[in-house]
């Protein structure tokens, strides 16, 4: 159902918040402790506010209502930014992040090793590479460029300094 749930989200209420100015980054529906949650992370070039996401939670409230996703299933709406650390997912999140330094977690691991970091040097619907950061809990140096295919990774987010 949850699939259900997000695709019918992302075919009839994206493109209504793509036209106010937001790009929709992620749609969620999932359990959470209050419940199922269904939830829109937006963004745009100047950044998110609270009062972003009540215009958009606005908008979308009464057209969920009207097309009812979960099929009379209760949730709660949410909508919010997806943060400065969210995940790498589409090609946009990627093409921001070159020449960044990013985080990688894979599902298993490749050559002895399941955690990368480095600088993001490029990318394809396939794969990506990197220029590896020094690691000193592996005591690794700074090595050759890997190329990692993007159906081993789990997960992967840019890396923030303050």
């Amino acid at each position: 159902m949850a699939s259900k749930v997000k695709n019918i989200c992302e075919e009839k209420i994206s493109p209504l918040i793509n036209q106010i100015g937001y790009e929709v980054v992620d749609i969620e529906y999932a359990k959470k402790s209050d419940g199922m949650n269904l939830t829109f992370y937006i963004d745009n070039e100047k950044g998110i506010d609270i009062n972003d996401c009540e215009k958009v939670s606005k908008l979308i409230d009464p057209i969920l209502d009207e097309l009812n996703p979960t099929e009379d299933q209760p949730y709660v709406l949410n909508v919010s930014s997806p943060g400065i650390d969210r995940p790498l997912k589409n090609d946009r999140d990627f093409a921001r992040n070159i020449g960044k330094e990013i985080e990688i977690t894979l599902f298993a691991k490749v050559n002895g090793v399941k955690n990368f970091k480095g600088i993001l040097l490029s990318f394809n619907s396939s794969e990506l590479t990197i220029q590896p950061l020094p690691d000193k809990k592996q005591k690794t140096t700074l090595q050759n460029q890997i190329t990692l295919e993007k159906s081993k990774i789990a997960h992967i987010v840019p890396i923030i300094k303050f």
